[in-house]
């Protein structure tokens, strides 16, 4: 499991660096989304792979890795966004805290992927990508689900159970595809 855990260090590392740069070029504006937003913008992403994947054509050229690390970068903003509990309209986020709140939540997805990759064996490397793009849109729906309930479950885990698994979805996929 060493290899994973330093394969998911290697594909994050990329994602941060992707953050980082547009950070300095637009600043914290998405601080300004609300997590439903969030969400959307992860279904988009999720739902042009999956297209791609199915129709077997790229027509807008940007590649389905793209996609991946930006499913990767919105879910760790969805968390951030979760544990700040509010909306940051006016509120600036330095590239230090951004690099904070980023590596928190990138960790605690580290966190569960050490403990799930331990009791399922690595069964994850046997899995097509196009079985972890429908798993990414599956919880995608029960997010927008829980989303629309404010959150309230019976038995259920939170929206950032569910993030979390986003992320390691998104991570094992680029991992299959080489990216790493």
């Amino acid at each position: 499991m060493g290899n994973t855990l330093e394969e998911f260090d290697a594909v994050i590392k990329k994602c941060r660096s992707l953050l980082v740069q547009k950070h300095k070029d637009y600043g914290d504006a998405w601080r300004i989304m609300r997590l439903p937003s969030i969400t959307d913008q992860i279904m988009i992403k999720a739902f042009r792979i999956r297209s791609v994947e199915m129709k077997g054509t790229n027509t807008v050229g940007e590649s389905i890795e793209n996609e991946f690390v930006g499913i990767i970068n919105y879910s760790l903003m969805a968390l951030m966004q979760h544990e700040s509990e509010a909306v940051d309209a006016d509120g600036k986020w330095s590239e230090a805290m951004l690099l904070e709140n980023y590596n928190q939540a990138q960790t605690s997805c580290r966190t569960l992927l050490a403990d799930k990759n331990d009791d399922y064996a690595e069964i994850w490397r046997a899995m097509r990508v196009s079985s972890m793009t429908d798993m990414i849109i599956m919880k995608l729906k029960r997010i927008k689900q829980l989303e629309d309930k404010q959150g309230k479950t019976l038995v259920s885990e939170g929206v950032d159970a569910g993030y979390r698994d986003i992320v390691n979805y998104s991570v094992f996929a680029l991992i299959l595809m080489g990216y790493v």
